[in-house]
């Protein structure tokens, strides 16, 4: 009986990064050996055990033959003759295929550690092909650790989506793959890399629709609409480590991908179908509704924040009660996050200021002074509180517009 420390466990030691993985493989021992040494076997599709003291995961070594299309159409071997070079080489990528001894010597069959040290995420074995979550997974890792994906990784990758295997992806593990992405360093690498072996526009057509529409003239036209959210989310993540945001920032602009740029400026018309398409891939993807909330909200009413010196106070309050600010201010935050966050991803705009934010805090805090509790102190009653809470806080808006200076907001869409 032989334990190794393995795959991403091994991966983050060498990089010097903490490592949230605990991969442990086991070799030369049955089943029935770890349950006699206390181990719990808590693995259906394979052995796995609970340690007795620790409780980390341990995996007798094993080998996996592909029998039927999608990721889990797997047969699996796990037998005290599996050598360690053999679990090893079943792995996507050679950066996850290393290993570490008891003594804490290296054990690298497949270059793992060059390509390491490269930058390079490459795959193992042709067998990668067999498993299209590896598509998702290699996206990931370079949204992560900014690698480049190996030449012949991507033809395999490319091979996958032609042959119909990233058609089998259920939509439990896109998403948990994407939100994972979305919080990493680079979130657009995830969908470089998606759409640079084809991926992007079977797994999320609405963002791939994106890459060549123009923006309009005034917007630097020399990035189409694609590259601008990818933008975007490189800036959202500078700024938040809020997935909820990232993913509002990732889906602001969806509208643009099916609306003709010349009916941009009616505003309307891109926002609405945005927030329809956000509607479609969550219910697709059956993404948690605290995400779809804001961003649909994020898709509906950006440009609002945007040109917030310009809305009529009304409108101004109106946009706040969509939000639900004065009862949800965190999600007031959020959405000036994803909205600032759109403001930045053009080019020349990452270090600009953007005191659209601030108004906007200005406003929701001078119109969260006007409480329900004094009205109900002065006498008001029913349906004339409501009437009397909306008057003074638009009094209370337009003395803050009037008393404003910031009339050299930039106006963007």
């Amino acid at each position: 009986m032989k334990i190794y420390q393995v795959g991403g466990m091994v991966r983050d030691k060498l990089l010097g990064y903490p490592s949230q993985d605990q991969d442990w493989v086991v070799v030369g021992v049955t089943p029935e050996e770890m349950l006699a040494l206390g181990y719990t076997q808590v693995g259906r599709d394979f052995p796995v055990f609970l340690h007795p003291t620790t409780h980390e995961a341990y995996a007798l070594a094993r080998t996996e033959r592909k029998t039927k299309p999608g990721y889990t159409g797997f047969t699996v071997y796990a037998a005290p003759d599996v050598t360690l070079e053999e679990d090893l080489q079943r792995r996507d990528l050679t950066i996850n295929a290393m290993a570490e001894d008891p003594d804490g010597h290296l054990i690298d069959p497949f270059n793992g550690l060059a390509d390491l040290r490269a930058g390079i995420l490459r795959h193992v074995s042709p067998a990668f092909v067999e498993d299209p979550v590896r598509i998702l997974r290699v996206a990931r890792f370079a949204a992560r650790f900014g690698f480049q994906v190996a030449a012949a990784t991507v033809a395999l990758m490319v091979e996958m989506v032609n042959n119909g295997e990233v058609d089998a992806l259920v939509p439990e593990r896109v998403w948990q793959e994407t939100v994972r992405a979305l919080g990493e360093p680079q979130p657009q690498q995830f969908f470089t890399v998606l759409r640079n072996c084809g991926a992007l526009a079977r797994i999320f057509p609405e963002i791939d629709r994106l890459f060549g529409v123009p923006q309009p003239p005034q917007y630097h036209p020399e990035i189409d609409t694609g590259a601008h959210v990818m933008l975007c989310l490189q800036q959202a993540r500078q700024m938040t480590d809020d997935t909820q945001v990232i993913f509002a920032v990732l889906t602001h602009d969806l509208g643009k991908g099916t609306t003709p740029s010349e009916e941009w400026p009616k505003h309307i018309d891109h926002e609405q179908r945005g927030a329809e398409l956000i509607e479609l891939l969550c219910q697709r993807y059956r993404v948690p509704h605290q995400y779809h909330d804001l961003a649909v909200l994020v898709a509906r009413y950006h440009t609002r924040c945007h040109r917030v010196t310009e809305l009529r106070t009304a409108t101004l309050l109106d946009t706040l009660h969509h939000l639900d600010a004065f009862r949800r201010p965190q999600r007031l935050e959020q959405f000036l996050l994803a909205c600032e966050a759109d403001f930045r991803g053009r080019l020349g705009y990452a270090e600009q200021p953007y005191p659209q934010a601030d108004y906007f805090r200005r406003a929701f805090a001078v119109a969260s002074q006007v409480e329900v509790a004094t009205l109900l102190a002065e006498g008001f009653k029913g349906i004339k509180i409501k009437e009397e809470l909306q008057r003074r806080r638009l009094h209370a808006l337009n003395q803050l517009k009037n008393l404003s200076t910031n009339s050299s907001l930039t106006s963007i869409s």
